[in-house]
C-alpha cells in the first residue's frame, strides 16, 4: 500500500481533538476507538499480514478502494467503516472515506454513523504518533479550506517521523494559505530538493513575490 502515491493522486484531482474549535468539538460524538469488538481494534502498522488480509480481503477490496461498490454490504461506506473499526489508523481507508464523502456530498456518508472528521479524530486518538494518519488528515483539512488545522496535522506528521518531499510540499501549501511565506519557502526548498516535481507551490510563491532560489551549498575540503 503506497499512501503517498494515493495522496498525490487525490491532490492532483483538486493534533487530536484540539484542532477542532470549541463548540464544534463538543458537539462531536466520535465514539471510543479503543472499544473492543469481535475483531480489533489493531494498529494497522503492526498487525499481522493474515489479520490485515482477513479484513481487507472482505471489506476493503479493490472495488471499495476505487469507490465502485460495496463488498460485504450494499453500502460502500459501511465496508470502509468496518475496516476503520478494526484498524482506526488505516490511512488509505481514512482517505477513501473522506473522498467518498466529498464525492457523494454527504457527511456522514450514508451507511456510517460518524462524520469524516470523527473517523480522522478516532485515528489520531488511537495512535497519535502515526504520521500517515496525520498527513491524511491534513490533506482532508486542506481540501476543506481549514488551513491552520491542516498545518497542525502536517507539523505533527513531521514531528512523528513522517518527513518526505510529499509532506514538505503539502505543508508548504498550508503555510502559504495561512500567510507564513518564510516557512512556505523553506518547505518548498526542502520538497524540491527531495525530488518533488509539481511546480504549484513554487508558482504560488513566485506570483506572491516570495520565491527565491535556494542558496547553493559549496563543498569544503
Amino acid at each position: 500500500m503506497d499512501l503517498r502515491r494515493h495522496v498525490s493522486r487525490v491532490l492532483l484531482v483538486c493534533g487530536g481533538l484540539a484542532v477542532l474549535a470549541g463548540a464544534h468539538a463538543q458537539e462531536m460524538d466520535c465514539g471510543d476507538p479503543f472499544a473492543k469488538t469481535s475483531n480489533g481494534p489493531y494498529d494497522y502498522r503492526t498487525t499481522t499480514a493474515d489479520k490485515r488480509a482477513m479484513v481487507e480481503g472482505r471489506h476493503f477490496t479493490e472495488d471499495v478502494r476505487m469507490m465502485r461498490k460495496g463488498s460485504s454490504t450494499k453500502n460502500l461506506a459501511g465496508d470502509i467503516a468496518y475496516t476503520l473499526n478494526v484498524y482506526p489508523n488505516h490511512p488509505q481507508a481514512l482517505m477513501t472515506m473522506a473522498e467518498w464523502s466529498m464525492r457523494s456530498g454527504r457527511n456522514p456518508p450514508e451507511g456510517t454513523r460518524y462524520t469524516v472528521e470523527c473517523w480522522f479524530e478516532r485515528g489520531v486518538r488511537f495512535r497519535p504518533d502515526d504520521p500517515m494518519v496525520r498527513m491524511a488528515y491534513g490533506i482532508y483539512l486542506f481540501r476543506k479550506a481549514r488551513h491552520q488545522a491542516a498545518v497542525t496535522q502536517f507539523e505533527a506528521a513531521l514531528k512523528n517521523g513522517g518527513d518526505s518531499p510529499n509532506l514538505r510540499y503539502n505543508l508548504g501549501l498550508a503555510y502559504f494559505e495561512v500567510g507564513d511565506f518564510d516557512k512556505a519557502l523553506a518547505s518548498a526548498h526542502s520538497a524540491y530538493r527531495g525530488g518533488f516535481s509539481l511546480p504549484g507551490l513554487r508558482d504560488k510563491l513566485k506570483r506572491a513575490g516570495r520565491w527565491s532560489e535556494p542558496e547553493q551549498q559549496t563543498a569544503t575540503n
